[in-house]
């Protein structure tokens, strides 16, 4: 690609030129007309060196650009192209630029459910019409976990522009606990995916602790009359920090130190559970971790998740209900 817009511009008004074989362009014509096209575009009267647009040919006519521009010169003074169906704007993709394409694609489509999508989505099928038309569409080397059927994702943007506007919403919400819907008002701050489920952060009132809303718990969402209450002294860039998950509870962190054997090991090490994960100790294949967090639901099935494999030592409160919770599950396989 061209380093800069200007020398982008020069190509296109060279290939401008030599589409047009009502008249016969010398290498003056070519410095003149791309002298023009800068002053037009980008109000620069600097002149242009007869070097640079000789420069510019050379790089057109190369494979350097991926253009390979057919261009002769006749008479030893008239620069034209060789094939008159030729332009710089019908250059086939290359291999790499499809690559890249595919790539960007893949990356495109996961953001199915906001409003910016909808106003791409025309620029997407595009792009991949052209892939499929150069003939060398592949399977996505980039593949993101996701759900599109989970039930909430409408809710994506609606919660996104509130947000964005600060604008509260009236909510119709059923947890999994509840028996029944509950309406409220609701002031959203954040939007947070965890395990390929959405999540919104918010109050319902200046006076009430700050809530942790399921997308897929939701059943209806509409616009509120009540003004919005704007978040205040809390750190929304760190509110997640100290937490494995989502659910943020009242407390500090704490060290939570747990211990795995040597086939669960290895994968902790490569995928910590958070990120203040360290090693406090190696010996006989066993290697003993330690994070700082708040301990919470998400971090108990986490570490419920390597079964056998870990052993949580401290504190002895998460220590205690994760070896209930192991006791429950054994009455579960008993005879």
């Amino acid at each position: 690609m061209p380093k800069n817009k200007n020398a982008l511009l020069r190509y296109r008004t060279i290939d401008k030129c030599l589409q047009n074989r009502f008249r016969k362009w010398t290498l003056e014509d070519l410095i003149e007309a791309c002298g023009e096209a800068l002053y037009e575009y980008e109000g620069i009267q600097k002149g242009i060196s007869k070097r640079s647009i000789q420069a510019d040919i050379q790089l057109m006519r190369s494979d350097k650009l991926g253009y390979n521009a057919p261009i002769v010169v006749e008479e030893k003074k008239y620069y034209t192209y060789s094939d008159p169906d030729y332009s710089i704007s019908n250059t086939p993709l290359s291999n790499e630029d499809l690559k890249r394409l595919n790539e960007a694609l893949s990356i495109l489509k996961q953001f199915k459910g906001f409003s910016h999508f909808d106003q791409m989505e025309g620029m997407v099928q595009r792009l991949e019409d052209k892939i499929i038309s150069e003939g060398r569409q592949q399977s996505p080397i980039i593949e993101f976990e996701k759900n599109e059927h989970l039930r909430g994702l409408e809710y994506l943007d609606v919660i996104y522009q509130a947000i964005l506007h600060e604008k509260s919403q009236r909510i119709t919400y059923q947890s999994y606990k509840a028996q029944k819907p509950n309406q409220f008002d609701f002031h959203p701050y954040k939007l947070k995916e965890y395990r390929n489920r959405w999540f919104v952060l918010g109050l319902r009132d200046k006076q009430s602790n700050m809530l942790n809303l399921a997308l897929d718990r939701i059943q209806a969402i509409e616009d509120s009359e009540v003004p919005y209450h704007k978040h205040h002294g809390i750190d929304l860039d760190h509110y997640f920090e100290d937490v494995v998950g989502v659910t943020v509870s009242r407390g500090r962190a704490v060290p939570v130190v747990y211990r795995a054997n040597r086939d669960v090991a290895p994968y902790i090490i490569s995928k910590p559970l958070h990120r203040s994960q360290i090693i406090l100790e190696q010996e006989n294949g066993f290697v003993t971790f330690q994070i700082k967090v708040i301990p919470n639901f998400e971090l108990e099935k986490i570490l419920l998740g390597h079964g056998e494999g870990v052993e949580v030592l401290a504190p002895r409160r998460l220590r205690s209900r994760i070896k209930k919770r192991l006791g429950l599950a054994m009455e579960g396989y008993g005879d």
